[in-house]
């Protein structure tokens, strides 16, 4: 089974993959060729992608069933004791040490003292 989904891409690259695969969702491709036509529609999307943005998800004999490639993609996959996993860029800056995370407030919260005392 092979997956390939395709974002931003031109519409002939779409085109050139429903020769072999199913055209299951707008940019989404499924279908089982061999491995030799796999790599070569690979080849092809990374070729003639142009601006956009694809990946590569196929059925393969490892733990995890499956292999996945990217191309011009934010997450990037790595390999983690021999498992293969997607790494994130972090979106935004992450907290340093020196920065101490704001104590919680003193005292009762409004919704415990109306618990409490019977307010409403």
């Amino acid at each position: 089974m092979t997956v390939i989904v395709l974002a931003n891409c031109p519409p002939g690259l779409r085109g050139f993959l429903t020769r072999w695969l199913l055209e299951i969702s707008p940019g989404v491709f499924l279908g089982a060729p061999s491995s030799r036509v796999r790599d070569v529609l690979w080849a092809e999307v990374r070729q003639y992608s142009g601006q956009g943005r694809a990946l590569l998800a196929y059925q393969t004999d490892n733990e995890q069933g499956f292999a996945f490639e990217t191309h011009d993609h934010a997450w990037h996959p790595i390999d983690h004791e021999g498992l293969t996993l997607l790494h994130r860029p972090s979106t935004g800056p992450r907290p340093t040490p020196d920065k101490q995370p704001t104590p919680p407030s003193q005292g009762w919260s409004k919704a415990s003292k109306r618990r409490r005392f019977g307010g409403r």
